[in-house]
């Protein structure tokens, strides 16, 4: 059964209004969200900051529509575009090909990009296309309200692109040992990212026994949610996100980050979409897979892919098998409703690949 995650009045309504607060928002800003409102993206990171900055908050379209949220910035000035990276490309891609008129553009300044981390290639092109200069990454979860670190709109570039930003006023945070959540790590070092403060939830309705897995109080009687997400914090403060725990791709004995080899194959030019997950080998447990799609009028080979990120990671990180996007159901990624990748059907879907063709790219 899905977990459902029981939030509070004081839990939405404040973390509305840290979100916007970091971004800077006003009373002059004219915010486009396409994130549907059931989600926590569109609700809180949308509803819940504009409301509590005054400013002005517009819906595209009653599903994502890259086409209508591009042309609700143009009609009404918009100064700020919400999306996770996929929607983000999404827009790009009209950009490029010619389908959306260049100008209208101006006063965009800033957003939110959440779901997942955005490459720096993607970021560069959304500062150069869409004016987005002061584009903010935030990192959360659905049961802590859901917002807990954030990037600032004049952080540096690469902060921007490597990490998911400082933890929120009245927030805290920690990196623990995947194996001991009692240890906390040192800076610097890769362990399971826990928050706590006004933002977690109060439970998971219903399921006493989910809630007490992640939700945990220390010794001094402060409750933690632990994320299941892979992190690590720098000496400023800076969280950056390696990974969820489960999709860790475990080949031979190497923990292999997915989001490494992503960020890799995204830096190539004929790439537009790219996601990496572990399928499994007799040999090493599991091997890497990766998903592509190019990106429109221009192509890559398995080969030339192959080589590119040979050329840039160490050898046992170059992807043993490359499918094709086009060649999934509907031709696109396996999505929630929110617009995050659904990992575990891209390897169950690689395994019935490997299966039908019986071989080994």
């Amino acid at each position: 059964m899905p977990k459902a995650a029981s939030l509070t009045h004081i839990n939405i309504l404040n973390n509305g209004k840290f979100i916007g607060d970091r971004m800077g928002l006003t009373e002059d800003d004219v915010v486009v969200c396409p994130p549907p409102l059931f989600h926590c993206f569109g609700c809180v990171l949308g509803y819940s900051a504009c409301m509590t900055h005054g400013s002005t908050i517009v819906f595209p379209s009653e599903a994502f529509d890259p086409m209508k949220a591009l042309e609700s910035v143009q009609a009404e000035r918009a100064t700020a575009l919400y999306g996770v990276p996929t929607m983000y490309i999404a827009y790009l891609e009209l950009l490029k090909h010619g389908k959306v008129d260049r100008k209208g553009f101006e006063r965009l300044r800033t957003g939110i990009a959440a779901g997942s981390t955005v490459p720096i290639e993607l970021m560069k092109k959304l500062h150069r296309d869409l004016n987005l200069t002061d584009l903010t990454i935030c990192y959360g979860m659905t049961e802590t309200s859901p917002v807990s670190a954030m990037t600032f709109p004049d952080d540096p570039i690469d902060k921007r692109t490597s990490t998911v930003g400082r933890v929120m006023p009245h927030t805290q945070a920690k990196i623990v040992d995947i194996h001991d959540r009692t240890k906390i790590l040192p800076i610097g070092e890769r362990g399971e990212l826990a928050t706590a403060g006004y933002l977690l939830q109060k439970f998971y309705w219903g399921d006493p026994e989910r809630t007490a897995e992640v939700m945990i109080e220390d010794e001094e009687g402060v409750r933690w949610m632990y994320t299941g997400d892979e992190a690590e914090m720098d000496e400023e403060g800076y969280i950056k996100i390696t990974g969820r725990i489960k999709d860790l791709i475990i080949r031979g004995g190497e923990n292999i980050h997915p989001l490494d080899i992503e960020n890799v194959l995204f830096e190539h030019p004929a790439v537009a979409e790219v996601s990496v997950v572990g399928v499994p080998d007799e040999k090493y447990g599991e091997c890497v897979a990766a998903f592509i799609g190019p990106s429109e009028g221009m192509s890559i080979s398995k080969d030339e892919a192959r080589e590119w990120v040979r050329g840039k990671l160490a050898r046992y990180l170059v992807p043993r098998y490359i499918f094709w996007i086009e060649d999934l159901e509907g031709g696109v990624l396996p999505k929630t409703a929110s617009g995050k990748i659904q990992k575990f059907k891209l390897v169950e879907e690689g395994k019935r690949m490997l299966e039908e063709e019986g071989r080994v790219d």
